[in-house]
């Protein structure tokens, strides 16, 4: 039997009505397969990953970082007050979303108050405006109560969440609420009729786009786009994707397992590769709001019970690709420290953890573990952290679900019982994590705070030192002390770091090496 016709007896028929045929794709067409499916639409109200990378593909930003994490020009030009309180932004000429209208300072300064009161750096950031205004169709002033150093590296910041420009009446969708009209001015389109959750989504090149001048780099400068279409279809089995990739059926293949990586030994037909220097981080969050997290004695006992390398080796199987790192900002980061994670990057502290769970007076309160089946980069953890747990005296509920209806979930502030959740596992960049103001995880806003919601006030108390701080020796020595906290409090418990591999057809050429896969700058050869 062909591989194709594996694929065929795998996939089902409306999955393969989406493939089509080569009459039916054209040439021009990448279709690639990423690490999750796609169901939720606006890049605002999550931080999943596959929503980031389609809000990459339909929207534009202000500002970015090239491939020397520096930030550049994109949508707009700028510059800064001599006393650091004033930025200016002015929208370049040619702007337009895809139903045809300009791009106004409006529609940015609509789209950054959204952003604002979601972002963890956006909440930051509105606490020191003094002004955020449109002068006139293209000129956008920001004007702050006080000075904040890290103010260009967070609005221009690659992941969760990028600051992307929507319309004003689009932006205007309480931040609460899913935005339900999906048009930016980036450089492709989305394909509404061919937008099927389960199955996969269509984005079309967008011919009103007008590049930027200079050379693509990093998140920054021209976004050429070479193909016609990108199609991202949905596959939840590995192996059947590494068959639709060997048999041309796909171009891509984002997230490779690395028990498959030996089917493409020796072959020149594909490419497999890590894309970014640094890596990721996979972590856990407990739920703050009911028992027994919300007793910080409760959440120390899991972190005792926890250690970084069984859940490293289940997850990837081979050490080249992971890393024991005690950082909550990641090793190789500019502000690395471990402090308070010596049985997190050791074996753990069983008896220590289960002489504080008596101390604690734990209950047996069931604690509700999420589990989705459909990613492999999140499948393992659950596993291995519910036996920890389990072995420390924890009663661990383990609930398998696939990773969307965990991400919708994850939103739930309900008891456990009633639908809510008490623990899940994710996965960052460790540049969207890397520093006090842009890491999602570090927030203790209680409600305003990401999934889990700590009210910390000592946390943002310390976040407002970083942010104060002049001199990188401060700006370290801020984090340093954010470190502690956060795994004193257990605000999130880092399990180390990973890179998973993604292969590709070698007839797909010039994709930008990003964290964040991005299809614009390549090329399918005919």
């Amino acid at each position: 039997m062909t591989a194709t016709l594996r694929l065929r007896g795998l996939l089902g028929a409306t999955a393969l009505a989406l493939l089509g045929t080569s009459g039916a794709w054209a040439e021009t067409t990448v279709s690639a397969v990423m690490h999750s499916d796609l169901r939720v639409l606006d890049p605002v109200i999550t931080t999943a990953h596959i929503t980031r990378n389609h809000g990459y593909m339909i929207y534009d930003v202000l500002i970015a970082e090239d491939a020397d994490q520096k930030i550049q020009p994109q949508m707009a030009e700028f510059t800064v007050s001599d006393d650091n309180l004033t930025y200016t932004f002015t929208l370049r000429d040619g702007l337009k979303f895809h139903d045809g209208a300009d791009v106004t300072a409006e529609d940015v300064v609509a789209s950054l108050k959204r952003w604002q009161q979601r972002d963890s750096g956006g909440q930051a950031m509105a606490d020191r405006t003094a002004s955020l205004e449109a002068k006139g169709a293209k000129t956008v002033v920001w004007t702050l109560k006080e000075p904040f150093g890290p103010f260009l590296v967070t609005l221009g910041k690659q992941s969760a969440v990028p600051a992307f420009i929507m319309p004003a009446r689009v932006a205007a969708t309480p931040a609460d609420k899913a935005i339900e009209e999906h048009i930016g001015s980036g450089p492709f389109m989305l394909v509404k009729e061919e937008f099927q959750p389960g199955v996969g989504v269509t984005y079309a090149k967008f011919e009103g786009y007008v590049p930027r001048s200079e050379p693509a780099s990093g998140y920054a400068g021209g976004k050429v786009v070479n193909v016609d279409k990108v199609r991202w279809i949905t596959m939840t089995d590995s192996q059947t994707a590494v068959n639709a990739l060997q048999s041309g059926d796909i171009d891509y293949l984002e997230s490779l397992p690395v028990d498959l990586v030996p089917l493409f030994d020796g072959d020149d037909e594909f490419i497999v590769e890590t894309r970014a220097s640094l890596g990721m981080q996979t972590m856990g969050r407990m739920n703050f709001k009911h028992p027994p997290f919300d007793n910080v004695k409760i959440r120390q006992a899991a972190l005792m019970a926890l250690s970084q390398e069984p859940v490293l080796a289940a997850l990837m199987g081979n050490p080249d690709y992971y890393k024991i790192c005690g950082s909550i900002w990641g090793c190789g980061t500019p502000f690395e420290d471990a402090t308070g994670s010596d049985s997190l990057t050791g074996k753990g502290d069983l008896e220590g953890a289960k002489k504080l769970l008596a101390e604690a007076g734990y209950d047996n309160t069931p604690v509700v573990l999420m589990q989705p089946t459909d990613s492999p980069t999140l499948r393992a953890q659950p596993v291995v952290a519910a036996k920890m747990l389990r072995d420390a005296g924890f009663n661990v509920d383990m609930q398998a679900m696939d990773w969307q209806t965990l991400v919708g979930r994850r939103a739930s502030r309900e008891a456990p019982a009633a639908g809510g959740w008490n623990i899940f596992f994710t996965n960052w960049m460790l540049p969207e994590i890397s520093n006090p103001v842009i890491n999602p995880m570090v927030n203790g806003r209680g409600d305003q705070a990401w999934f889990g919601w700590p009210e910390d006030a000592k946390l943002e108390e310390l976040k407002a030192g970083f942010i104060a701080a002049m001199t990188p020796e401060d700006q370290k020595a801020a984090a340093a002390a954010i470190q502690a906290h956060v795994l004193e409090q257990v605000i999130y418990v880092p399990l180390g770091e990973y890179q998973f591999p993604q292969a590709r057809s070698a007839g797909l050429t010039d994709m930008l090496p990003t964290a964040v896969p991005v299809f614009w700058g390549l090329k399918k050869a005919e």
